[in-house]
């Protein structure tokens, strides 16, 4: 299946979206939605526990996408295991077809469903990328040699409107020395504030896929601007407050935010946290497919 620079090398653009795997063991409804989306979007993103609240490993829902053609990206956080842990589960993940891997830190298990969890943290988000160049060499991290190589294709998370700047393009940086293939951001709302940090990372030619998260309440939308780093902007907030229809004005102002986001970046990445039913409708507002080819 193809990563993430090679579908932007071929098609010019990637398409996105991620999924949280279930609570439990039935992968059908992951499948219903998967089967929705599958026409529009490049590849799937599979949550690692999102927010620190206990859901199926990936790895196990990975399978469902391939078994149906769809590439995912598996997500991996250091949060809860340790290093040879996560090496054992990225091999694991390779010889099932896996090559999408994103590397992230993960949140504290402090604020998900199991507050007394420790947290391993053993490898932050610069230590799973290195991981991944390490296995792909034929070593573990221990300097030991593998019997055969995976091919994994790694790529880290940025946030574009960062309350720090300097440092934010700093920690990016370190990501890509490390061995980032490709960026997905944290969500855009402004197209400006976007094109800045996108100007600072051209030189890398590592593909940015710019975050785009719907919006389903005027709530949602002040639980995002409690959040550091993201601002949803006053004229968003007012569109969903006075809208007589939610689900449709939510899709409008996703699709505006995709469609002045087209000439600035490689792909978007759509966060669309329980409506992804939204996202058909989404891209064809758009027109994406039509303005690609």
């Amino acid at each position: 299946m193809p990563t993430i620079p090679e579908i932007v090398k071929t098609r010019g653009f990637a398409i996105t979206c991620e999924l949280n795997p279930p609570k439990g063991v039935d992968l059908e409804p992951l499948k219903k939605t998967a089967a929705i989306v599958k026409p529009f979007v490049d590849a799937i993103n599979l949550t690692d526990s999102h927010r620190a609240k206990m859901s199926m490993s990936p790895i196990g829902a990975a399978k469902t996408l391939i078994d149906t053609g769809i590439p995912p990206i598996l997500q991996i956080t250091g949060r809860d295991r340790n290093q040879i842990a996560i090496q054992a589960d990225l091999l694991a993940a390779s010889s099932m077809g896996v090559e999408n891997i994103l590397c992230m830190s993960g949140d504290n298990p402090s604020q998900g469903d199991h507050p007394n969890a420790k947290g391993v943290f053993d490898l932050d988000a610069f230590g799973l990328l290195r991981a991944v160049g390490a296995l792909n060499r034929g070593q573990d991290l221990g300097g030991s040699n593998l019997r055969s190589a995976p091919k994994l294709c790694a790529g880290a998370v940025a946030n574009p409107v960062a309350p720090e700047p300097k440092m934010e393009m700093e920690r990016l940086g370190k990501k890509l020395e490390a061995g980032a293939h490709f960026i997905q951001t944290q969500p855009v709302f402004d197209a400006k504030e976007f094109e800045l940090f996108a100007s600072g990372t051209k030189e890398s030619g590592v593909p940015i896929l710019a975050g785009v998260i719907v919006i389903k309440s005027v709530k949602m939308a002040k639980t995002l601007n409690s959040i550091p780093g993201i601002t949803v902007p006053d004229s968003i907030i007012s569109r969903l407050a006075n809208s007589e229809d939610l689900k449709n004005t939510s899709s409008e102002i996703a699709a505006e935010i995709i469609s002045d986001l087209l000439e600035l970046t490689k792909g978007v990445h759509i966060m669309a946290i329980g409506w992804e039913n939204q996202i058909p409708p989404i891209l064809e507002r758009v027109g994406i497919r039509e303005k690609l080819s």
